[in-house]
């Protein structure tokens, strides 16, 4: 109770509280910047904090940290492009929904199930950091591959309800993750004598080019074709938060947090995978899960739920072990040990109060991020009534700046181009775009871990099989596998689903 007191005292500042809603603000900007990320907007404020107290200094870090995080989702809803990779899911229920004239009540949405999936990650990041962490240093390479394989059995359902289609995206993003050296012996793969290649695709260009590229083509095409949709109609007076609407999906919320934090827990994983795994865990929960990927809140609240509770957990190995999950932790332990915090076991016996100090300016950053999206979220909304002519060459100077600022590379900017012509004829075929993400960031983890797995257990296969958590998840993935397959041949041929869920959402709102 003497640390908890004396962290209250040391964060009771005005100064400590404004610096963290400056901060949140600032890394909700660079979240919702394609190619701007978490760890950028951390490294850009580390300089900053080099004249603060170690509380303000901390406190600072991780609200550009949380907003970051949070900003991704706000393109992702209104322009179908992420701002961050964690963002992906959210665009394939939140871009529909704003196409539908629901731009108000997607934005709802996701910000209130930010903040939830927020505070409950900080619960569980108080009460459970011990366990989890060591939980997570039982993943070695035969646990990493498992948990890739189970990520590649979800991208069968992330493509229109078409398991081919999901399957053959998730081929290309596979196939993409092997261009490069050899994650083991170096050997070039792909590269077509091109230097640029040697490190592998940079998921940066494909990521902008995939979502946004491929919309603005999507767009001045319809346009010079007279096909262009007249501008929808926004709903401004959902543009509220539904917490009745997410206290029905309190299942769902329950779920997605528990994936967010035990992923975000395992060094490596990230919130690309828990959103994925946590749209899927929804859909199969739902008692409408036809409604996916046409616009439906279960599934805005999966995705930002975990994507968020995904920052709890990947605190919890950097605090207890000194081991940071991911790059943007990665900075912000640097950003710590600045300020004369050392992560790791010893940490919560030496610095208590510093510790609680954490945890509480990780809840008051989550409520920052909730106060400042929820007082813009009209502002947002009304980026949808600028005219497409001036909005496509915007969003176009904003991939090119994202993509070229962070490494000066002209070969990327021709490479995001490439993507966006993929993601366009993937689009307009039905295949979807976010398979080929998806298995493009889960393809090295899973290739290199199964090598390095041969490696270690001497060509042994059965200890992928053996080992607890391995054996788990690969039974798992069988069972999805299985589900899906069965729910595709229930789906009576020449039966075609609805394609929005406009009128029911409408109906939803007036019963509310």
């Amino acid at each position: 109770m003497d640390a908890i007191l004396d962290a209250v005292g040391m964060i009771a500042n005005i100064k400590v509280l404004f610096a963290i809603f400056a901060a949140t603000f600032l890394g909700l900007i660079m979240g919702s910047l394609p190619g701007l990320t978490a760890a950028m907007a951390i490294a850009l404020l580390i300089p900053l904090t080099f004249g603060m107290g170690p509380v303000m200094g901390i406190a600072t870090l991780l609200g550009a940290f949380c907003g970051a995080i949070a900003g991704g989702a706000v393109p992702a809803v209104l322009l179908g492009i992420p701002g961050t990779p964690s963002s992906v899911a959210t665009t394939l229920d939140g871009f529909p929904m704003a196409r539908n004239g629901q731009a108000g009540k997607a934005l709802g949405i996701v910000i209130s199930s930010s903040f939830v999936g927020g505070i409950l990650g900080a619960v569980l990041l108080i009460l459970l950091s011990p366990p989890i962490a060591s939980f997570a240093l039982r993943f070695g390479p035969a646990e990493f591959f498992s948990l890739g394989i189970f990520g590649l059995v979800i991208i069968a359902s992330v493509s229109g309800g078409s398991m081919l289609r999901g399957l053959f995206g998730g081929l290309i993003g596979l196939f993409l993750a092997t261009i490069g050296a050899d994650p083991m012996t170096g050997v070039l793969r792909f590269t077509g004598g091109q230097p640029d290649l040697i490190t592998g695709i940079n998921l940066l260009p494909a990521l902008i080019g995939l979502f946004a590229v491929s919309q603005v083509m999507q767009d001045i095409i319809e346009s010079v074709n007279e096909k262009a949709v007249a501008p929808i109609t926004q709903n401004f007076t959902s543009a509220r938060p539904p917490f009745r609407l997410l206290a029905k999906a309190w299942k769902i919320i329950a779920s997605s947090t528990v994936i967010g934090v035990v992923v975000g827990a395992i060094p490596g994983a990230g919130g690309s995978i828990s959103s994925f795994l946590s749209y899927e865990q929804a859909r199969r929960m739902s008692k409408t899960p036809e409604k996916f990927g046409k616009g439906h809140h279960e599934g805005l609240i999966a995705t930002e739920t975990s994507n968020n509770a995904t920052a709890g957990g990947a605190l919890i190995p950097m605090l207890t072990l000194g081991v940071p999950g991911e790059v943007a932790t990665a900075v912000l332990m640097g950003g710590l040990t600045i300020q004369g915090v050392r992560p790791g076991p010893a940490l919560f016996n030496e610095q208590a109060s510093i510790v609680y100090a954490i945890f509480i300016a990780f809840i008051l950053a989550n409520i920052a991020m909730f106060v400042l999206q929820l007082g813009g979220i009209r502002l947002f909304v009304r980026i949808l009534k600028v005219p497409s002519h001036i909005m496509m060459p915007l969003i176009l100077m904003f991939c090119v700046v994202g993509v070229f600022g962070v490494n000066g590379s002209y070969f990327e900017l021709w490479l995001m181009f490439a993507f966006g012509v993929l993601g366009y004829f993937l689009n307009r075929f039905g295949f979807g775009t976010a398979p080929v993400i998806l298995g493009l960031i889960l393809g090295s983890l899973t290739e290199s871990n199964l090598r390095r797995g041969m490696i270690v257990f001497d060509g042994d296969w059965s200890q992928f099989v053996l080992r607890p958590i391995s054996a788990t998840l690969l039974l798992l993935s069988l069972l999805f596998l299985g589900m899906i397959i069965y729910q595709n041949r229930r789906v009576p041929k020449g039966v075609d689903e609805p394609k929005s869920t406009l009128d029911t959402d409408k109906k939803e709102q007036t019963n509310e």
